[in-house]
């Protein structure tokens, strides 16, 4: 294949990644139309799924495939479950619950987990570098909208404080995925599986819209 994976991938999911960010409840969040309980119930639902990706990094930690990926900078339930504290108090937790699209999200990124080390790449790539690009702008958004301090409690999610250079790492992480130890068959299968996270997502962001409208 000439055309590095990297390119492949992201080229391939533009459609799937263009109809996430633009939906209904993530444009009314960053227009400032939902209040700060929207953002904060947006929050929970990440932790669930970051929980599901995260949970699988010791098991994949010495997998040839996915492996190379799990890289301890990128890590997010730590600032997930700080920012929680700060948006729903210290009995967050025993309140937390996941919507149906939620469940389903993390499910899959656990079966990948178990069953599919390439499978959980795709969704390995779509939510970290996702969150190193336009992630900031919702953390921006968000600081403004609703006074966090800058880069603070309430956006730590946003933040990666171990990664020096977010360019250069995106740079590597694209490396790490024109290398990938799979036959392109199983390229294929990964790029499909990068569109099936992103429709996820998407599901999670229209169950939100459904919970919370700027006409509510």
């Amino acid at each position: 294949m000439d055309t590095p994976f990297s390119t492949l991938i992201r080229t391939a999911s533009h459609e799937q990644h263009t109809e996430a960010e633009t939906s209904t409840f993530m444009s009314d969040l960053l227009g400032g139309a939902l209040g700060v309980d929207a953002y904060a119930r947006y929050t929970e639902q990440l932790w669930f799924v970051y929980r599901a990706l995260e949970d699988g990094t010791e098991r994949l930690a010495d997998d040839p495939v996915a492996g190379p990926f799990i890289q301890a900078e990128l890590l997010r339930v730590p600032e997930l479950e700080r920012d929680l504290a700060h948006l729903r108090g210290a009995d967050w937790r025993e309140r937390a619950t996941a919507l149906p699209a939620t469940a389903a999200y993390a499910a899959r990124v656990e079966e990948c987990v178990l069953s599919w080390p390439a499978g959980y790449v795709a969704h390995h790539y779509t939510r970290y570098l996702g969150d190193l690009s336009g992630g900031q702008i919702i953390r921006d958004k968000a600081e403004k909208t609703w006074g966090f301090a800058r880069k603070g409690d309430g956006v730590r999610f946003y933040v990666f404080e171990r990664v020096g250079n977010p360019a250069a790492f995106k740079r590597g992480y694209r490396e790490l995925l024109d290398r990938i130890g799979v036959d392109e068959l199983e390229k294929q299968r990964v790029v499909a599986e990068c569109k099936r996270a992103f429709a996820l997502n998407t599901g999670v962001f229209r169950a939100l819209g459904e919970e919370f409208s700027s006409a509510a």
